[in-house]
């Protein structure tokens, strides 16, 4: 794990009316994604989550479903609920990241922690946020680290977080259907506190349109815990 902060983030949606930017304190966050191999560990020690036997109510019938193609040992574990990502990090004495925390990790550049400063950063992660996923035939770790020394936080899976469902991106039932048509569409950034980092949007949109039980070929996680007092 790598210890992520101190510092401040300003995410695409403020908790509040009026707030500009959000203060993070120092955490640890996994330097790469959970893998096949990790997780099919936990699966063998907890049988109550292999394929066969988790309930609906904690997983959809795509519950690591085996793909067309081998699986890389070391490429990310996807097709995961948030309940079987939630249980995974418990077992290893962690947990999943913050909203919060997630963002603030992935707004970090190769040189700084604020990743604006850099040019072309907003552009590479929208570049990455678009791309076509294979998550099956990627190893993890292979692209550069970023300042705080995580990998893989851009453009190789979407990550469940802990209150994934935290942000406010859908459309108020008494908006009417115009509303939901632009849920998902550039002209809902114009509300974000951070208009240009569309691929923070992106993520926010994709988040608000999960439920726990939900699982995708695209979708992985990586788990984070408090950073311990006195740690560098």
């Amino acid at each position: 794990m790598a210890r992520v902060g101190p510092g401040v983030l300003r995410p695409v949606y403020m908790p509040e009316p009026g707030m500009t930017e959000v203060m993070v304190k120092a955490f640890q966050l996994d330097r790469v994604p959970v893998t096949y191999a990790e997780f099919s560990r936990f699966v063998e020690k907890n049988e109550r989550w292999r394929r066969a036997r988790v309930p609906a109510l904690l997983a959809d019938a795509g519950y690591l479903a085996p793909g067309t193609a081998p699986i890389a040992p070391d490429s990310p574990v996807t097709g995961v609920s948030w309940f079987a990502a939630k249980a995974y990090c418990e077992a290893e004495g962690k947990r999943l990241p913050t909203e919060t925390e997630w963002e603030f990790a992935a707004a970090a550049g190769r040189r700084g922690a604020d990743g604006r400063a850099e040019p072309g950063f907003n552009e590479r992660a929208l570049v990455a946020a678009t791309a076509p996923v294979h998550a099956s035939q990627r190893r993890v770790g292979q692209e550069p680290p970023n300042f705080w020394g995580i990998h893989d936080l851009h453009g190789l899976v979407w990550e469940w977080v802990l209150d994934f469902n935290g942000t406010l991106v859908t459309g108020d039932s008494r908006e009417g259907k115009s509303a939901e048509t632009l849920r998902f569409c550039g002209v809902g950034a114009q509300a974000a506190g951070d208009k240009s980092d569309y691929a923070g949007f992106l993520r926010a949109a994709f988040r608000g349109a999960l439920e726990a039980r939900y699982t995708a070929a695209s979708l992985g996680f990586r788990c984070a815990r408090d950073a311990e007092r006195g740690a560098p």
